[in-house]
């Protein structure tokens, strides 16, 4: 239609979501995301949502850029458990060294937040942390590790990963965050080992 302004939604997307990730949701203004996106309030509105709706779809394309990237790390967990643990970490830690990327996680600092999100966005924010610890928990089930070593690894797995990217957001070096890595997979190396028929 003549006079209609196109735009690619996944630039203007992805382009949103760098905005949220640097910033935080709370520092996040619709101005703010309008100088980001290149569009004006109104575009914004009528073709994303307001700011509630938009943050959901970056959290959502967030979680699921990294999501894959996780379960494909993960995917050798049943024949290589520690080596599936590993590489989980790589995908996190090669996150954190982009250059091109904002330090942190979108959903770490989505995490941070909930005492400022609306109920509906604190709750898809949980949800979002929620899935590294159950396609962790999924992946040590797989490498034969029993329920609740499964469980309790796979919380503290999650708890490390959100917490390098805490740690490279106030300044960690990358030696110090694969130190952090290392120690985890040294424990998981150590209770696979003692698990029964290992």
């Amino acid at each position: 239609m003549a006079g209609k302004k196109r735009f690619d939604v996944d630039t203007v997307l992805d382009a949103a979501m760098i905005q949220f990730w640097r910033a935080g949701y709370a520092d996040t203004s619709v101005d703010d995301l309008s100088r980001a996106t290149g569009l004006n309030r109104s575009s914004i509105y009528s073709s994303l949502g307001d700011k509630d709706a938009l943050f959901l779809r970056c959290l959502d394309r967030y979680a699921a850029r990294y999501g894959d990237k996780y379960d494909a790390a993960l995917s050798c967990a049943a024949s290589d458990p520690l080596a599936a643990v590993r590489a989980f970490f790589d995908v996190t830690l090669g996150r954190i060294a982009d250059p091109e990327l904002p330090d942190g996680c979108l959903i770490a600092q989505s995490a941070m937040a909930i005492p400022v999100l609306s109920p509906a966005v604190a709750a898809h924010a949980r949800q979002a942390l929620g899935f590294q610890r159950l396609r962790l928990r999924a992946a040590l089930k797989a490498g034969r590790m029993a329920d609740q070593g499964a469980e309790a690894f796979a919380l503290h797995a999650a708890a490390v990963n959100q917490s390098l990217a805490v740690m490279s957001r106030a300044g960690a070096s990358p030696a110090q965050l694969l130190a952090v890595v290392g120690v985890t997979v040294d424990a998981l190396s150590q209770a696979l080992r003692a698990e029964p028929g290992s």
